[in-house]
């Protein structure tokens, strides 16, 4: 959504072009009572001719249908100058926008004026949560909002007997929040429904077909930004992730010991722990690089679940991963290497390849306050290279 915004609402001109004519006919009492008083001369002069009498009233019946299909293009025009406010305002909002909560901040804070809804809820799709939000707030101020955790199982094409999305999401909504008389609009992006839109009325009365089309114009422009954010989301994600294990990668794990560098304190305690995957020339030889790619997802989900809360580990490069140990002691160093070791070792890989994998963690903690991360990294690989040496599956420290 980059660059001029435009309305959805068509604004096509539908009056007559002539400014002193339009101004005329905007006028309805003039042209009528012209031709009234015209019909009325013609009638008395003609009184006797039934056929100019007739042809005076239908001249008179087109001047009033002209008349009164003027002021219904006047009506019109002016409601969709109306709604062309609304959209744009909405636009505008949008634009701002950075994230799925602004959004989402955004719809909730200006649609209700648009189209007289009492509520607003927004549902949209959290990837990185695989989850959905659903967002309701009121439209009057000082209403509070609030967000409910909905199944992402609702956006399966197949789910709920075959129910189309939309409407499942719009059921769903309306149990959850106890709404009536909703109005509803999907939010479709490149991968499909991923959201809606609702709005809902505590009268009965039906939704005016200007609501229906600012909330259509709305949920368009929305998912537009969606697709907005999360298209920059995966981008960031994609720059510091690595896309085979899923780990956070070398310049993740880099720009992150750098800023962590900027903030530690004089007794802020930091260790390495070097991880090397023993033999895996050996995988990628005998079982092909498939296997030796399922190897290393493998391992990487097992270091992953062997860390502690805090601890930030990372894929290194090739068969290499590092792990970077916050203010632990040389003894809980270890035993996080260790739990690395033997989680590793308990795989059961025979469906790719080998029957069992091993590691070998070379282990380095800060030995003064204040050492540099650069200095334990080439510190834990020196130790790993004594392990690899010493008959690899092993932990030694520096």
């Amino acid at each position: 959504m980059a660059g001029t915004l435009h309305s959805p609402i068509d604004e096509r001109p539908t009056g007559l072009d002539d400014p002193a004519a339009s101004t005329f006919w905007r006028r309805p009492g003039v042209p009528l009572a012209a031709l009234g008083l015209a019909g009325f001369l013609a009638v008395v002069a003609l009184w006797s001719q039934p056929l100019a009498v007739l042809a005076v009233a239908i001249v008179l019946a087109a001047g009033l249908a002209a008349v009164v299909r003027e002021r219904a293009v006047t009506s019109h025009e002016a409601e969709r100058r109306v709604e062309a406010e609304h959209v744009a305002r909405i636009l505008q909002g949008l634009s701002r926008s950075a994230s799925s909560d602004g959004i989402a901040a955004a719809l909730i804070a200006d649609l209700p004026a648009g189209t007289g809804a009492d509520h607003t809820v927004v549902v949209r799709y959290r990837a990185e949560d695989h989850a959905l939000d659903a967002t309701l707030a009121g439209a009057r101020p000082g209403d509070p909002t609030t967000t409910t955790r909905l199944p992402a199982s609702d956006l399966d094409p197949d789910g709920a007997g075959g129910t189309d999305v939309t409407d499942r999401l719009e059921a769903r909504v309306r149990t959850e929040f106890a709404l009536t008389n909703t109005l509803v609009a999907p939010l479709r992006t490149a991968r499909g429904v991923t959201g809606v839109i609702v709005l809902a009325r505590r009268t009965e009365e039906p939704w005016p077909a200007s609501a229906r089309r600012v909330l259509q114009a709305a949920a368009l422009e929305a998912a537009a930004a969606l697709d907005r954010v999360e298209s920059h989301r995966a981008a960031e994600a994609n720059a510091s992730t690595d896309v085979l294990t899923g780990l956070p990668n070398r310049r993740y794990f880099d720009e992150f010991s750098g800023l962590l560098a900027g903030r530690r304190r004089a007794d802020d305690g930091v260790g390495i722990l070097m991880i090397d995957i023993d033999h895996f020339k050996r995988i990628n030889d005998r079982f092909g690089h498939d296997a030796g790619d399922a190897v290393l997802r493998a391992i990487a989900g097992a270091i992953a679940g062997a860390v502690r809360e805090g601890d930030v580990p990372a894929r290194f490069g090739g068969e290499e991963f590092v792990i970077l140990l916050r203010d632990p002691s040389r003894a809980v160093a270890l035993e996080v290497a260790e739990r690395v070791r033997a989680a590793v070792a308990a795989l059961d890989l025979r469906a790719v390849g080998p029957a069992e994998q091993t590691v070998s963690v070379g282990v380095a903690v800060q030995a003064v306050p204040g050492e540099p991360i650069d200095d334990l990294l080439a510190a834990a690989d020196r130790a790993l290279y004594r392990a690899k040496r010493a008959g690899r599956d092993r932990v030694v420290a520096a």
